[in-house]
């Protein structure tokens, strides 16, 4: 196939979708934008495309903007999903009619168990294993809408792992990926991607510790600001407990520090003085609200399954469960009953060696199992 006549869609049009989206057509690729309400892309489809700026820059022609998901999904070769991750179940599900045998759908980011929930549930519908559900680490992009048909690509990340769910097929992920997008690598499988998932640490702890600042309406820089020398004291624990249950499922975990180092290439002695001085951090403002994605996707998607596997494995995670506590109070829900447990992902009473063995090349032989 040859590399410009690859079809991509892209599923959600926030800030992540439509710079992703942008990019891409930029590059020649033929591309689709999807979101599920029409409001959301009645600019785009007006302009007929996005007004990229920042990283690339010009206006990027979108083959189709829609709001049907088949007319989305059916001509794809790769399927990029830029939703919160508290939404991909639903999009697996509207998904599932659809998909044909040779398509990739990657998960922009997956958090933490994304392509284990999504295969499971595509699983149910009987869709086909030939579909290759894959995810990556983080989102390529700083980026955010600026206006109508207007997205900003503030930074692009150095190095992105990927995996597909079983690992044996990830050459295949890699080889759609990689002629728009070279920064995308091979991880050892989705355990890796899963729980080298540095938005868990960034995202929820700041947004809660900083919840006066933010409902008082006062604006401010989230990651240049908002992380202050005792706010960053508090990433740290939990990027070890995280990387500690990374080690009980015998995967040798990146730290916070060291994604900033490779993503970005900055250097420093703490996470708060890292952050402080990351380029494509500078002029990205914190949530004008504690309604935002960075607690009701990151808890249950992210530190609610890390939380499981642990309870899981015997691993203590006093720190992580401690802002699920707290994000449970201030939204008035119990994120638990929400989240991804290892019981929804469909991994309860599973040894650490039964689940790596599911995750790199027998899934759908330890699932039957």
């Amino acid at each position: 196939m040859a590399h410009h006549n690859l079809r991509y869609t892209v599923i959600g049009a926030g800030g992540g979708g439509q710079a992703m989206a942008g990019f891409l057509a930029l590059q020649g690729f033929t591309t689709t934008l999807y979101n599920r309400s029409l409001e959301r892309i009645e600019a785009l489809v007006r302009e007929g495309g996005i007004f990229v700026e920042g990283e690339a820059s010009g206006f990027a022609n979108l083959h189709r903007i829609t709001s049907d998901i088949g007319a989305a999904v059916k001509d794809a070769d790769v399927i990029m999903v830029a939703v919160p991750a508290s939404a991909h179940r639903s999009v697996a599900v509207k998904c599932a009619p659809y998909l044909r045998p040779d398509q990739v759908v990657v998960l922009n980011p997956g958090r933490t168990g994304g392509a284990l929930e999504f295969r499971f549930i595509l699983d149910g519908f009987g869709v086909s294993s030939d579909v290759i559900v894959a995810e990556a680490q983080t989102f390529i992009f700083a980026s955010r809408v600026e206006g109508p048909a207007r997205a900003r690509i503030y930074g692009i990340k150095r190095v992105v792992p990927v995996a597909a769910l079983p690992a044996a097929k990830t050459p295949i992920v890699m080889e759609r990926l990689q002629p728009a997008f070279p920064q995308f690598d091979a991880a050892i499988n989705v355990l890796k991607t899963s729980l080298d998932n540095i938005g868990a640490i960034f995202h929820p702890a700041p947004t809660l510790l900083n919840a006066a600042r933010i409902e008082s309406g006062t604006p401010f820089e989230y990651y240049t600001q908002g992380v202050s020398p005792a706010v960053g004291s508090v990433l740290e624990q939990m990027d070890r407990e995280r990387r500690a249950v990374a080690r009980a499922l015998h995967v040798e975990p990146q730290s916070a520090l060291d994604f900033l180092r490779a993503a970005y290439g900055v250097e420093g002695r703490s996470l708060y003085h890292a952050m402080r001085s990351n380029p494509s951090y500078a002029g990205i403002g914190a949530p004008g609200t504690l309604e935002h994605r960075y607690i009701s996707e990151d808890v249950p998607a992210s530190l609610v399954p890390m939380a499981s596997f642990g309870d899981l494995l015997g691993v203590p995670t006093p720190t992580i469960k401690a802002i699920i506590h707290l994000a449970s109070v201030i939204h008035g829900t119990d994120y638990w009953t929400r989240g991804r447990t290892v019981n929804r992902l469909g991994l309860s009473g599973m040894s650490p060696e039964e689940i790596w063995n599911s995750v790199s090349d027998g899934w759908k032989e330890q699932r039957a199992g």
